[in-house]
């Protein structure tokens, strides 16, 4: 449940300074990361009543419970790809999947939050693979 302390904290993720961070912490090469993504995402964010909506979507973090029932009773293919630097989804995250879906397949790459924003060529890869091999399993 949120409190004015909760929204506070919260509300300090809407600034450009918290976008930037969201975007490089994490990230081997800075360099590799456009301004321009936090910047756009920034202009987005701070669209009018957007905060609201961001309040809400924060609230709701916490536990997905639909989505863990849906893994652990349908057990579709599952290929989580996460930046091991990520702050805000732990690696962790990324590990849970595998309590869902035993045979998911986790990979760890270096990078934070926004990993396409970094190693964009390496995801597509995992993600070709992962459906070649799916595809492969249906024929």
């Amino acid at each position: 449940m949120q409190t004015p302390e909760t929204e506070a904290a919260i509300r300090t993720a809407l600034t450009l300074d918290a976008t930037r961070w969201q975007y490089l912490t994490g990230v081997p090469d800075e360099s590799v990361v456009s301004p321009d993504a936090w910047h756009h995402d920034f202009a987005l964010l701070s669209r009018p009543g957007n905060d609201a909506i961001q309040l809400a979507l924060f609230s709701d973090y916490a536990t997905n419970p639909p989505l863990h029932e849906y893994l652990r009773t349908i057990r579709p293919p599952v290929l989580a790809v996460w930046g091991k630097g990520d702050e805000i989804f732990g690696p962790d995250g990324a590990r849970a999947f595998a309590e869902d879906v035993p045979d998911a397949e986790i990979h760890l790459l270096e990078g934070g939050h926004f990993l396409l924003e970094s190693a964009g060529d390496e995801v597509a890869e995992l993600i070709h693979s992962f459906l070649d091999r799916l595809e492969q399993r249906s024929e």
